[in-house]
C-alpha cells in the first residue's frame, strides 16, 4: 500500500493513536496537524490520498478546512472525527463531501473499514475527474477547430469540408496540431 494519509486533531494522544493504527495497517502518514490551518498547509504540501480530521479544533475547525481542501482538490477524500454525534455537523460534513464521520472514542475496526472505503471512493473520484478534464479539453479543442473552419469558410468562400481539409493540410505542412493552427486562425490581431 502506498496510500498517504494526513491526520489532523488538536489532541496529540488521539493523533498518536490514529497514527499507530494507520501505520500498522500499512498506510503512510504523510503528516500531522492540530488545526484547520495546518490541515490545509499539509494538504497543499503533501497532496494526500485521505485526510482524517477532527471537526472541533481551535483557530479553524475541520469543516471549514475540509471544504477548502476538497474544493481545491488538495486531497482525494476526508473522514471526519468528532466527540459528538451532532446532526448539524453530520449534515455539513455530508454536504462538503466527506466519505465518513466517526464518533470518538474510535474503534480500530471501524476506522480501518472507513479508511478503505474512503480511499476507494477517492481513487474513483480522482479517475472520474481526470476523465472529465480530458473530455473538457477535447471539447474546447473541438470548438476552436470549428471556429477556425468558420473563419476559413468566410474568408476563402470554402465549403465546410474544404475548410477542414485546409486546416488538416496546414497542420501537416507546419508540423503543428490542428488545435494550434486553429488557435492562430481565430486569434484577433
Amino acid at each position: 500500500m502506498n496510500e498517504r494519509i494526513v491526520i489532523v486533531d488538536d489532541e496529540p494522544i488521539t493523533r498518536m493513536d490514529i497514527r499507530d493504527i494507520v501505520e500498522q495497517a500499512g498506510y503512510e502518514v504523510a503528516g500531522e496537524g492540530s488545526d484547520g490551518f495546518e490541515a490545509i498547509e499539509l494538504c497543499q504540501e503533501q497532496k494526500p490520498d485521505l485526510v482524517i480530521m477532527d471537526i472541533r479544533m481551535p483557530l479553524l475547525d475541520g469543516l471549514k478546512a475540509g471544504k477548502k481542501i476538497l474544493e481545491d482538490n488538495l486531497a482525494n477524500s476526508i473522514i471526519y472525527l468528532s466527540a459528538y454525534s451532532d446532526e448539524e455537523d453530520t449534515r455539513t460534513a455530508s454536504r462538503i463531501g466527506a466519505v465518513g464521520y466517526l464518533v470518538k472514542p474510535l474503534s480500530e475496526r471501524s476506522l480501518l473499514t472507513t479508511i478503505q472505503v474512503g480511499l476507494a471512493y477517492g481513487k474513483r473520484s480522482q479517475e472520474l475527474n481526470e476523465k472529465v478534464q480530458k473530455l473538457y479539453t477535447k471539447l474546447e479543442e473541438r470548438k476552436v477547430v470549428d471556429r477556425a473552419k468558420g473563419v476559413l469558410m468566410d474568408e476563402n468562400h470554402l465549403s465546410e469540408g474544404a475548410a477542414y481539409k485546409m486546416l488538416r493540410d496546414l497542420s501537416m505542412s507546419k508540423r503543428r496540431s490542428m488545435t494550434d493552427i486553429a488557435k492562430l486562425i481565430v486569434t484577433d490581431a
